[in-house]
């Protein structure tokens, strides 16, 4: 394992140089100008799983590694002239295999760049052999750095050397990596962004108070995914922009009788309107990133008439992309949110106007919590085999609309009762996604198909969409079966009671005479 010493303030790589040659014997290999780039997904993907992606530009070579944060060990390396915007466009090898899996379908950035001073400096013997090798890294904006790689056979070396840097020069083991340094300079700091709700509420709250609290959490959320929504950096911007429109929108129809009536469905309609505008570009992402599944689906024979579905669909997005970003950068959409701001930075009046504002937001959370669990389960024991699908539908939403409250409200319970409950829910709205998914993507499938009859395209690919819609549809009945074990592990005793035992309403003692 490398070892990394910090260097004290004032102190230069060449002063350094100069000092330890007092008390060995040193020779300068080279010493160059370097740009070190650190990469990550929008959300840390790859932090989050202790790994850091450099990119080291220098004027010979420029290569990527990817080191472990616990230990600073190299995971992988290789020469790249330059890095690639997704894991797949990697060359096929190490880096690869570990970025995938981890990255998905988002996109490598840059978070930030460094250029510094490299020194390469080998200590010699009296035998002009090479005895340890010290890596000298020279910054601008903080302390530099050195670090020893040791030489096979010479390990008394290593640990003299090291009593000279700390005792003598005065430098400290560090196993900070540069990254967060350079990100406290910029004050920035590592997970700043996460598309999780993470809201803390003190249950004694005023209900208006601690609903704009909510919004504001979620304004943020809107506005970090704007600009690479604009872009189409990733699909995931647009994702994430979606998620906190529709759960704004959730909390405005749901957390009733806080805010100023008119001022709340003023604000519903707009977001409302954002939610309309951004779904056919969402839709057309999730179908590309579906492409490959649905290829696999088909038989080997016929995968590669898929095809032409793909640049269809590819042609579809862009266009669909660039009148989002058109709206996204309208005088409706940019004042309307300003406005939203502005409303929720207000102060709240002493004594609030609406009914719901008095009560405090553990009150309002325990109503409104189990007024929606009570209608997920009035809908969905009256769903039977014979039902409609927009019955199916309709539980659907008011599934969504019971997560999202439990996802605002979770800080005001118990944290492993809460999550528990929330995860019960997660395998109902799995079983309901995946109906509607499956129904949407074969309805839309035979309108491309109808679009696709005008563009000439060669009749083996309408067979083979053909094939994929029975394929989704056998899916669709799949999920249709599911459904009802599914709601019956949701309304099981041991669910209901717990529910209960959080949400409901306290019932009033009887008195016997």
């Amino acid at each position: 394992m490398s070892l990394q010493f910090e260097f004290p303030v004032n102190l230069t790589a060449e002063n350094f140089i100069v000092k330890l040659s007092h008390e060995v014997s040193t020779r300068l290999a080279s010493r160059q100008s370097s740009r070190k780039t650190y990469y990550d997904s929008f959300d840390w993907r790859l932090y989050s799983n202790d790994i850091t992606c450099e990119f080291n530009q220098a004027k010979s070579a420029s290569s990527l590694t990817l080191r472990s944060i616990k230990n600073g060990l190299v995971i992988a390396d290789a020469e790249l002239k330059k890095v690639p915007l997704f894991s797949k466009a990697f060359d096929p090898g190490i880096i690869r295999d570990t970025l995938a899996p981890l990255l998905e379908m988002r996109a490598l950035l840059p978070v930030c760049t460094l250029d510094y001073e490299i020194y390469h400096l080998n200590i010699i013997n009296k035998d002009e052999k090479t005895i340890l090798r010290l890596l000298i890294e020279e910054y601008s904006q903080f302390n530099n750095r050195v670090l020893l790689q040791p030489v096979r056979g010479y390990d008394k070396a290593e640990e003299h050397i090291v009593e000279i840097l700390t005792a003598t020069l005065g430098l400290t083991v560090t196993d900070k990596p540069v990254l967060l340094t350079a990100l406290q300079v910029q004050g920035r700091k590592p997970k700043d962004y996460s598309s999780k709700l993470n809201i803390n509420l003190d249950p004694d709250m005023r209900a208006d108070i601690a609903g704009k609290y909510i919004y504001s959490h979620l304004l943020k959320a809107i506005k970090a995914n704007e600009q690479g929504t604009i872009a189409d950096t990733d699909s995931e911007f647009l994702h994430d922009f979606r998620v906190a429109v529709r759960r704004t929108r959730a909390g405005l129809s749901q957390i009733k009788g806080i805010l100023p009536a008119n001022s709340s469905a003023y604000y519903a309609d707009f977001f409302s309107w954002l939610g309309q505008i951004t779904g056919p570009t969402r839709d057309l992402d999730v179908y590309l990133l579906n492409f490959e599944r649905y290829k696999s689906s088909l038989p080997v024979s016929i995968r590669e008439d898929l095809n032409p579905l793909y640049d269809f669909l590819l042609g579809k997005q862009q266009k669909s992309q660039k009148e989002l970003a058109k709206k996204l950068q309208s005088p409706k959409y940019l004042s309307t949110l300003a406005e939203w701001e502005q409303f929720l930075k207000e102060p709240s009046y002493k004594k609030p106007l609406e009914q719901n504002a008095k009560l405090t937001i553990k009150e309002l959370a325990d109503r409104r919590i189990w007024k929606i669990f009570t209608r997920v389960l009035e809908e969905g024991e009256a769903i039977t085999d014979l039902s409609p699908a927009e019955a199916l539908h309709d539980l659907r939403k008011s599934c969504k609309k019971l997560r999202y409250l439990m996802e605002f409200f979770q800080s005001l319970y118990p944290e492993n009762q809460i999550k528990c409950l929330i995860k019960n829910l997660k395998g109902l709205q799995e079983v309901l996604g995946d109906f509607q998914d499956y129904a949407v993507q074969e309805h839309n499938l035979k309108l491309f198909s109808e679009e696709m009859m005008a563009l000439n395209i060669h009749a083996n690919t309408f067979l083979a969409m053909g094939v994929l819609v029975q394929d989704l549809d056998a899916h669709r009945c799949n999920a249709r079966k599911d459904f009802a074990s599914r709601f019956e592990d949701f309304k099981q005793e041991e669910n209901r009671s717990a529910f209960t035992s959080l949400f409901a309403p306290a019932k009033p003692h009887s008195h016997r005479h």
